[in-house]
C-alpha cells in the first residue's frame, strides 16, 4: 500500500513540478488524503522535496545537448587520429548566469528554511501565494498580448535579467504554494522574457536548486533511512522521473501556441479548495 501511495506521490510531482501550478500545494493535499504509514514523523518534510529529483534527472536527460557544456571532436596528428575535447562557451555562460540566479534563494533557504517552514507552510497561507500568483499569471499574459519580447533566446539573457529572474524565485522559497517554476516564469515575463525562453530558463534553473534543496533537507533529516523510508522514496523518484520526461515534452509544445491564462485559473481553483478544506479543518498543513 505504502508503495502505491509513492507512485501517486510521484505522478503528482512529476506533472506539477513542471506545470506552474505548485507542486507543494498539490502534495499538500495528497499527503492530507494518502498518509504514509510507518516512516518517522519528519519523513515528509524531507521525502516532498527529495522526490523532485526525478523531475530533474527528467529536464537533465531532454535537454543534455543545451545545458552540457562539453563536446568531443575528432583530431588527428602526426598521424594519430583521437578525440579532443571542447569547451562550449555559450553554454558555460548560461551556466554562469543560472548560478547567479541561485544566489538569492540559496542564501535566503540556507539561512530562514525552518523559520519560513514554521511562519507560511499552513493551509491559509498556501492557498493565498496559489491565487495571488494565479491572478498574476492571468494579468501579466493579458499585458504582455500582443508585445515584443526584448530576450528571444538563452543567450540574450544578461547578469542583470538573471538576478531579477532569481530574486523572483526568492518568492517561492519564502512562500509555499508560489510554485518555483511559477514565480520564476511571471518574473521573466514580466522583464520582456519570451514565453519559450523563460520556461527553458526555469528548467534548467531547477538543477542547481532542487539538487542543492534536496541535499539540504537529507541532511536535515538525517541518513537512518529505514527500509521502507528508502523504497518509498526509490518509487516515487523514479516514477517522477518518467512522468516529468511526459510533462515537459507537453510543455514545451504547449507554450508554443499558448499562454498560461489557464494555469492561473486553475491555480485560482486550486488555491479555493486548500482554503476552504483548510478552514474546515480537512486538511492540515
Amino acid at each position: 500500500m505504502e508503495i502505491l501511495k509513492a507512485i501517486i506521490y510521484g505522478i503528482v510531482e512529476g506533472i506539477t513540478e513542471w506545470l506552474p501550478i505548485s507542486s507543494t500545494g498539490h502534495l499538500i493535499l495528497v499527503e492530507n488524503f494518502l498518509p504514509f504509514k510507518g516512516v518517522s514523523e519528519n519523513f515528509f518534510d524531507m521525502f516532498d522535496v527529495v522526490i523532485q529529483l526525478g523531475a530533474i534527472m527528467a529536464v537533465v536527460v531532454l535537454f543534455w545537448s543545451q545545458i552540457w557544456p562539453f563536446a568531443f571532436t575528432r583530431k588527428a596528428r602526426n598521424g594519430e587520429t583521437g578525440f579532443a575535447s571542447v569547451f562550449k562557451k555559450d553554454i558555460w555562460s548560461m551556466w554562469f548566469k543560472i548560478l547567479v540566479s541561485c544566489v538569492p534563494a540559496a542564501v535566503i533557504g540556507i539561512l530562514f528554511d525552518d523559520l519560513f517552514n514554521r511562519l507560511f507552510y499552513n493551509p491559509v497561507c498556501v492557498s493565498i501565494a496559489l491565487i495571488v500568483f494565479g491572478v498574476a499569471f492571468i494579468i501579466i499574459e493579458r499585458w504582455n498580448k500582443g508585445r515584443s519580447s526584448k530576450v528571444n533566446a538563452l543567450s540574450e539573457i544578461g547578469y542583470n535579467t538573471a538576478i531579477l529572474i532569481g530574486i523572483f524565485q526568492v518568492i517561492a522559497a519564502v512562500f509555499p504554494g508560489t510554485s518555483r517554476s511559477g514565480a520564476t516564469i511571471v518574473g521573466a515575463l514580466l522583464i520582456g522574457v519570451s514565453r519559450k525562453v523563460a520556461a527553458e530558463y526555469t528548467f534548467f534553473l531547477a538543477i542547481p536548486v532542487m539538487f542543492g534543496a534536496s541535499l539540504l533537507k537529507i541532511v536535515k533529516f538525517g541518513f537512518a533511512f529505514s527500509s521502507l523510508e528508502l523504497v518509498v522514496l526509490a518509487v516515487g523518484t523514479i516514477v517522477s522521473f518518467l512522468v516529468s520526461m511526459v510533462v515537459l515534452k507537453f510543455l514545451m509544445a504547449y507554450i508554443k501556441k499558448h499562454d498560461f491564462q489557464v494555469f492561473g485559473w486553475y491555480r485560482i481553483v486550486l488555491g479555493a479548495i486548500v482554503l476552504i478544506c483548510g478552514i474546515a479543518g480537512v486538511i492540515n498543513v
